[in-house]
């Protein structure tokens, strides 16, 4: 009887270790020092600096807040806004001979750095100059222009200008002046990097008074 459970128990030991899993052995670790894979398509601010610094500062101000009216304020734009912007500059889509030269040696991780930088400033509020002109742009951005199939700019820019991440930019605080050129371009055909030409599509429905109202009105609103 003994040599019988002695047989039993001996065919259970052997039979365990035939069915247990060979031991794995483990990954070998990451090395401690390997720095961490940045997000596809983002930007590093900190890295912007020295080009802005160098080449941004003397037509858009440090902090993106251009003093000039030729000057677009590019503070708080949204990043994808910029780089797209950029990339159309350098690649000819969009036309400007001084940001063709500026753009030219610029990487796309570059320009993506510059967005991420240029987001994150503060914008300052405009203040319009013709308060009358003001009020009729108000009617053209918040309602359009009736008979003439403008639509309310505000239905893509926001009641408040902010924009709208990706799709369409802030206005809100810009110089008018340059709200003005650039509707201008866009019904002349000279700017035509809007994707499916709905810019060029309403500014060709907008008078210069109109242009020049809603312009107005933007550069005030907050």
């Amino acid at each position: 009887m003994k040599l019988v459970v002695s047989l039993v128990a001996a065919l259970a030991t052997t039979s365990a270790f035939a069915t247990a899993p060979a031991a794995v052995p483990a990954p070998a670790a990451a090395p401690a020092t390997a720095p961490a894979a940045a997000p596809a398509g983002k930007g590093d601010p900190k890295a912007a600096e020295s080009i802005v610094t160098k080449v941004c500062v003397a037509c858009h101000a440090a902090d993106g807040n251009s003093a000039t009216p030729a000057n677009p304020k590019i503070a708080g734009l949204n990043a994808e806004y910029i780089n797209k912007q950029l990339t159309n500059f350098k690649s000819g889509e969009r036309k400007n001979p001084v940001m063709a030269g500026i753009v030219k040696d610029l990487s796309p991780q570059d320009m993506q750095n510059l967005a991420a930088y240029f987001s994150a400033q503060q914008p300052k509020p405009g203040t319009s100059k013709d308060q009358a002109l003001a009020l009729l742009g108000q009617k053209i951005y918040r309602g359009g222009v009736q008979g003439a199939g403008v639509p309310a700019c505000a239905s893509c820019h926001g009641p408040q200008g902010k924009g709208v991440p990706v799709q369409f930019p802030r206005l809100a605080g810009q110089h008018g002046d340059y709200i003005y050129v650039q509707l201008n371009a866009f019904r002349l055909g000279t700017r035509a990097n809007d994707g499916a030409k709905m810019m060029r599509s309403i500014a060709a429905k907008m008078t210069d008074a109109d242009m020049k109202a809603v312009a107005s009105y933007i550069q005030g609103l907050r």
